[in-house]
């Protein structure tokens, strides 16, 4: 749908649901205005979108109890890995989140969990393809989440969900406009012994808990007719336990041991983002601007089992990846015409990160035998960053039924590298007759690595031990340059039905991906000297009052050719074996499909049922094998109950996997895969609400 449409939609269902009421709030109608010329700043044009409204994600399963990453998986494209990780379009972790068309600093997303409840989304857009001007950096993938306000009604919830293994939510959620203030806040706590996918196909993994708990306060007040100010906090704790194999033999002596219970390892990762937001808005006639200062603390810390993981592999390291980030970004919107409208903007970020590496090693013999001596080694290396970016368009109504936008974009990074580039985008919309729409759209990206992932790199602490590295070189991570291509064509069949076909084209220059490299579970950069992504996409959706339904089908390939930066991380003969052709990513997968329908057979209940298939990630030598082809469906049905007191309570209840699938996603083999990992067997949850 595209986005001024959606834009019309949810303003008229609002000011519906307000008139409904009796008279309509001054403070929801002016909050109204205001979201609508927020959206003006930072439209979409061109950009293939998805999006997800309340009603629909209300009733998938889950609900509002739903991890986001569940949602993100059923838009076009979305490849699942492990560990909580995400792919669309063939990249790998090229996503950027933005709250009420603010991007969010770097490193808010890393790590298993989330930062952020369905239950705090109004709606769920994801923008591929060729974006416009506006949008820098992190280009795979724009995930656009609305916060829900007063705007869209009073009121909140309080809610229970849980069920199999030892799984139990909570959480609430409120917004209230009062005396010209928008109030909303929400929260949740969650514990599990499912905490991220199972390195067996066990149905309740070994050493697999998890504590998660996170929330969001927002709050914004028009200053006068024309000024909004605004504040978004928001913060995320989450603590998991790594979960275990049985039966492992130790390859090592170590601590006077030889023997060890693999069972009984006890690694752990403990993830903490904070992030603040202050924005003020100002509207007049023909004008839109809003400044936003923004700061994000995240840090990740993988806590070893120092004896099992010496036993094991030889080495085990207390690895900390931590970013103190702030930011400053401004973005206009002048109709200069009739036919041209100039948004140009700005951005600051200032990025203070620290990695650190302590790690207990064994000595080596001058045999190469490993000595029964361990001792630690500490690798540190911290950096503040800066990376600044500019952007000017104009969107040129040539006629009617076709919109050109043009821009130009420079960014500049200072921080391990020091790059920049000018980076032309433009599309072209057309609009042949009602119902049909035509996007073409190319654009030059850079795409500088994350920061607070980059490995500390004194390769020399490690000689003659039981961690040397596998060759000695280590080039610096470099930014990704590319030329993107894409097609976006969408079609209205029906007065219900619409149907949408997409094809892009990405040609890289140092393409970045990330990987595991040894048994802590945190994420390296690397570059591929030149790398190519490409595929096709189709999208149905039918939308009516009892029914409705998705499907999205997207063939893609992805492929590079010679590491050239964190060499060490990789076998020899691997990496003359990439130097020399090229080797499918190990992100790669050919088919990847979703669909789901959400049926209303009566007066407030839900039926619904969901399906993921995808034909497998890579595997093997240099990624020369995939694994195997997967299909998984979830089904759920929730009901509506009028309380005598007046107030609803909504009972859930949700299958998970319903065939109890058995889907191995990694084996432990490929470039850059650390574990196998398997999705979780069937489970079985129910939950109850209260609307407040």
């Amino acid at each position: 749908m595209p986005q001024r449409l959606l834009a019309a939609l949810i303003l008229t269902r609002a000011t519906a649901m307000a008139q409904e009421a009796g008279s309509i709030p001054d403070t929801v109608v002016n909050a109204q205005r205001f979201d609508a010329a927020r959206r003006n700043i930072s439209p979409a044009l061109g950009a293939s979108a998805t999006t997800l409204d309340r009603q629909v994600i209300e009733g998938l399963p889950g609900g509002s109890d739903a991890p986001v990453r569940a949602l993100l998986l059923q838009t076009p494209g979305m490849a699942q890995d492990s560990f909580g990780e995400l792919h669309v379009r063939g990249e790998h972790r090229a996503l950027q989140y933005r709250l009420n068309g603010i991007t969010l600093p770097e490193g808010v997303a890393g790590g298993f969990g989330a930062f952020l409840d369905a239950r705090a989304i109004e709606t769920l857009s994801i923008l591929t393809g060729a974006l416009p001007a506006q949008f820098g950096y992190r280009t795979g993938g724009v995930i656009d989440l609305t916060l829900r306000s007063p705007s869209q009604g009073e009121g909140g919830s309080a809610s229970v969900y849980g069920g199999s293994r030892g799984t139990i939510q909570s959480g609430f959620d409120h917004a209230i406009a009062l005396e010209g203030w928008e109030l909303f806040a929400t929260g949740s706590f969650m514990r599990s012994d499912q905490g991220t996918e199972g390195p067996t196909s066990a149905r309740t993994p070994l050493h697999n808990r998890t504590e998660q708990g996170r929330g969001l306060f927002y709050i914004s007040r028009a200053l006068d007719d024309r000024t909004r100010l605004s504040f978004i906090s928001g913060a995320a704790i989450n603590n998991f336990q790594i979960a275990n194999i049985p039966g492992q033999v130790p390859s090592y002596t170590a601590f006077g041991l030889s023997e060890f219970d693999s069972a009984r390892l006890n690694g752990r990762q403990g993830e903490r983002n904070i992030f603040n937001i202050l924005a003020l808005q100002h509207r007049q006639d023909g004008y839109d601007a809003q400044i936003a200062m923004s700061q994000r603390n995240s840090q990740t810390q993988y806590r070893p089992d120092n004896t099992g993981e010496v036993l094991f592999n030889g080495v085990a390291s207390d690895v900390r990846r931590r970013s103190n980030a702030y930011g400053l970004q401004a973005d206009s919107a002048w109709r200069v015409a009739p036919a041209h409208t100039i948004r140009m903007g700005v951005s600051v970020i200032a990025d203070s990160t620290l990695a650190q590496n302590r790690s207990i090693v064994l000595p080596l013999d001058e045999s190469g035998a490993t000595l029964d001596d361990p001792f630690g080694i500490t690798d540190r290396r911290s950096r503040i960053g800066w990376t600044w970016g500019a952007y000017i368009q104009d969107e040129w109504r040539i006629a009617e039924s076709l919109t050109m936008n043009a821009g130009l974009r420079a960014d500049y990074v200072d921080a391990y590298v020091k790059a920049g580039q000018v980076s032309p985008r433009v599309n072209l919309v057309w609009t042949p007759r009602p119902g049909t729409r035509i996007a073409l759209g190319y654009a030059r990206y850079f795409t500088p690595p994350a920061q607070d992932l980059i490995t500390p790199g004194a390769l020399n602490l490690f000689a003659n031990t039981s961690a040397a590295p596998l060759n000695t070189t280590n080039s610096r991570v470099r930014p990704e340059r590319s030329h993107y291509l894409n097609l976006a064509v969408q079609q209205r069949a029906t007065e219900n039905l619409t149907l949408g076909f997409g094809a892009f084209y990405k040609d890289a220059r140092d393409l970045l991906d990330l990987g595991q490299f040894g048994s802590a579970v945190v994420f390296t950069p690397f570059n591929y000297s030149h790398g190519q992504v490409y595929g096709v996409e189709f999208t149905g959706q039918w939308r009516s009052r009892s029914l409705d339904a998705y499907a999205n089908l997207a063939l893609s390939r992805a492929a590079a050719r010679e590491i050239t930066s964190g060499q060490f991380n990789f076998d020899p003969e691997e990496l003359a074996y990439i130097s020399q052709r090229q080797v499918r990513l190990d992100h790669d997968q050919t088919v990847t499909a979703s669909a789901g329908v959400i049926y209303r057979p009566w007066q407030g209940a839900r039926a619904t049922a969901t399906l993921l298939v995808g034909s497998g990630l890579r595997r093997g030598f240099a990624n020369s094998e995939k694994v195997a082809a997967y299909g998984t469906g979830n089904i759920g049905f929730a009901q509506d109950i009028a309380a005598p007191d007046g107030g609803v309570w909504t009972l859930r209840a949700d299958v998970i996997n319903v065939t109890d699938t058995v889907t191995q996603l990694r084996d432990g083999s490929g470039i850059g895969v650390g574990a196998p990992q398997f999705l979780a067997r069937r489970g079985f949850y129910v939950g109850l609400s209260r609307r407040l």
